[in-house]
């Protein structure tokens, strides 16, 4: 098996690349061309008011590896074309961000090295190493600085040098941030050494309203090596009420433990991680690389101490796009929660308590049209878990899928899990709000019980009745409902079981296929979505063998319609191989995921750049990288999680696409215990067998 497979080192920059994203579930940054001079960040559970339109969103926070470099008072900042980039590498098998770039002053050129990650193992801190030489005797000056230039919101707190006023070794500084709309607050606290002279001058800048800034003023000799480090705790309010405070806690313990001892700590952490790494077995090295590149993206945007679950995009932003203003939809859910209930399940609990914490927010959006239970917002705002979508986004009307898939996933990390804890606290007061919700959206016709004027996947101006995604869906859910209400003697399950049997589907009986929905025509708007093919895998319903088949071959003749849209395309060769069409699965496996993975960083965007050139470039997409995993790890192998043994999810056959020989995952978590994952192209099922540590 191959090391994991990190993007080829970046010697040149193009203004049409991404920067580099880092995260660790709870902080995440993008560190920008001049990673000195700028760059962005975003706190999980920091929130505040869109700028744009003034719903709720992530707000951006202060961020925290801003900083400045003088060579004989010649500054970067002042002079960034002096800057001449060596490389950056990301390492994906340990988060790390490192860079090479020279900069050159009137008589003398500073040689820089840079080390940027954020702690897995102490979330709430970004740490910073930045090596200096020069070539002749200088006087060098290298500034770190919290950047909160340009940032939407205003000042609480601010101190610099505290001294031994709030703890036992003090700071640089400290500050507390409130959000554009004054919805939340976040706090940020640092601390910085400087090694390789004792003399120098540490200036802090001490005025009100600027940001926070450590400045270092030396001699420098030719060839002799400065190294400055700095640690920076950010920290929501949704962690603490006085962030700033227990921001400086947190450098407390951080300093106990040390950079270096931080540092093998975040490496053990990822390695630790990478044991449920997707192997595509007998692909070519390319393919394995951008399996390597989603793994990375989808676990570093997750972690057991986010507040706030994470986005469609992870904790990434960038000005060039709104990135859905960080709000919690249902593609976390159906896209990426499969794989992290098994790889990663600490953090999948996690992501599915923001959705527990949250349900009076989502009891009173179903009371609001009238309904009792509980109806999951389309766009989930981040405090309370309300609707956020922007007013004039008629979504949030009509797309009432969300409720069923958010409960399909609390079924799901039950199945895996086998928590019985978990089944009575966290999954049954959502899978019962939800079958109560249904109770009440279901309406009883002579055809069985329908949901009508709705959207599915397929978000179009219009409503269709009875769109498949949607009602199969329904179904799931309240089969779900059943089973854990008769397993816990609560509520209702033979009346869910009955409504889940007269659920109406929209079936051409003639040609023995499902349809989208009621009076579907392939050739209306965005009619080459493969929404009933959606309902058959990921959701998982169940269907008679040759209905699948012709479901399945009847919309695969859109794909090259649909390949390149968000969210189903990463499906799209799971459904050939399905057929037994490695050659298409292929294929559409390339243009359904691979075109849309964009260098230098190997992220994976919302739209295909091939297909939609004039869309923004904006990623990591989570619901495309983490669909594809989903497709890799159940989708070709045949597993479903369910109700009894591990050994019983591996239901059918496994199928390849052409070039590829199967899957493996040397060690997924299946009730609560280290178990390998084999699928070989030909096998009538994959094998689930307890891991045997090498």
């Amino acid at each position: 098996m191959t090391d994991v497979i990190s993007p080829d080192p970046v010697t040149e920059w193009h203004p049409r690349y991404l920067p580099a994203y880092l995260s660790n579930g709870v902080v995440g940054m993008r560190v920008g061309k001049i990673p000195m001079s700028n760059g962005v960040s975003v706190l999980s559970g920091f929130e505040g008011l869109d700028p744009a339109n003034e719903v709720e969103a992530f707000a951006r926070a202060p961020y925290p590896l801003g900083g400045d470099l003088s060579v004989d008072g010649v500054t970067l900042s002042a002079s960034p074309e002096r800057f001449r980039l060596g490389e950056y590498r990301y390492d994906f098998s340990c988060g790390e961000l490192s860079g090479h770039f020279t900069f050159e002053g009137e008589h003398a050129r500073a040689e820089v090295d840079i080390l940027d990650f954020c702690s897995r193992t102490q979330p709430t801190l970004v740490l910073q190493e930045i090596d200096l030489r020069v070539d002749r005797d200088c006087d060098l000056t290298i500034a770190a600085v919290i950047d909160t230039r340009g940032l939407p919101g205003s000042w609480v707190d601010r101190e610099v040098d505290p001294g031994g006023t709030l703890a036992s070794q003090p700071v640089d500084g400290l500050l507390r941030w409130r959000s554009f709309g004054g919805l939340s607050t976040c706090g940020v606290a640092y601390v910085t050494t400087l090694n390789g002279t004792d003399e120098f001058d540490r200036i802090f800048d001490r005025s009100r309203i600027g940001p926070l800034s450590t400045t270092y003023s030396f001699r420098a000799e030719a060839g002799r090596r400065y190294r400055l480090r700095r640690m920076v705790s950010l920290l929501p309010q949704a962690l603490h009420d006085e962030p700033h405070i227990h921001a400086v806690r947190m450098l407390q313990g951080a300093r106990l433990r040390g950079f270096d001892g931080l540092r093998a700590d975040n490496r053990a952490a990822w390695r630790e991680l990478w044991k449920g790494r997707v192997v595509l077995v007998g692909a070519p090295t390319r393919w394995q690389a951008l399996a390597d590149a989603a793994y990375f993206y989808l676990h570093t945007s997750a972690h057991p101490s986010s507040p706030s679950s994470t986005s469609l995009f992870g904790l990434a932003y960038w000005p060039n796009y709104h990135y859905y203003r960080g709000h919690i939809m249902w593609d976390i859910e159906m896209f990426a929660l499969p794989l992290l209930t098994v790889t990663y399940p600490e953090a999948a609990r996690a992501l599915l308590n923001f959705r527990r914490t949250r349900l009076p927010g989502a009891r009173s959006n179903a009371a609001a049209v009238g309904r009792g239970g509980v109806q999951f917002p389309w766009e989930s705002s981040l405090r309370h878990g309300q609707e956020a979508a922007p007013v004039d986004a008629p979504a949030a009307a009509v797309e009432h899928h969300v409720s069923m898939d958010v409960a399909v996933a609390f079924a799901r990390f039950l199945h895996a899990s086998g928590d019985s804890e978990f089944a009575r606290e966290r999954a049954w007061p959502v899978l019962s709000g939800v079958a109560e919700w249904l109770d009440d959206r279901l309406e009883r016709t002579e055809r069985g019980y329908e949901i009508r004027y709705v959207n599915g996947v397929a978000q179009t101006n219009t409503t269709v009745n009875n769109n498949a995604f949607v009602n199969m869906a329904a179904i799931v859910a309240l089969r779900e409902a059943a089973a854990l209400g008769r397993a816990l003697g609560r509520g209702e399950p033979d009346a869910w079981e009955r409504l889940a049997a007269e659920v109406v589907l929209p079936i051409d009986r003639d040609n023995g296929i499902i349809l989208n929905h009621d009076d579907y025509d392939p050739d209306e708007e965005k009619g080459e979505t493969p929404e009933a093919p959606a309902g058959l895998f990921p959701l998982g319903f169940d269907v008679d063998p040759e209905t699948e088949r012709r479901t399945l071959s009847y919309y695969l003749r859109f794909a090259h319609r649909y390949a390149g849209a968000p969210m189903l395309s990463s499906m799209l060769g799971v459904y050939a191989a399905r057929i037994d069409d490695r050659d298409a699965a292929r294929e559409l496996f390339e243009r359904g995921y691979a075109d849309f993975v964009v260098e230098p960083f190997r992220i994976t965007t919302e739209f295909s750049p091939k297909v939609y050139p004039d869309q923004p470039v904006a990623g990591p997409f989570t619901a495309n990288l983490g669909g594809f995993l989903t497709a890799c790890v159940y989708g070709l192998t045949g597993v479903r999680l369910r109700d009894g043994p591990p050994e019983s999810w591996c239901e059918r056959p496994v199928r390849m696409p052409r070039g590829w020989d199967g899957v493996h995952v040397e060690r997924l978590w299946a009730r609560r215990e280290p178990t390998t994952l084999t699928g070989e192209h030909g096998d009538d099922h994959a094998r689930l067998v307890p891991h045997s540590p090498p």
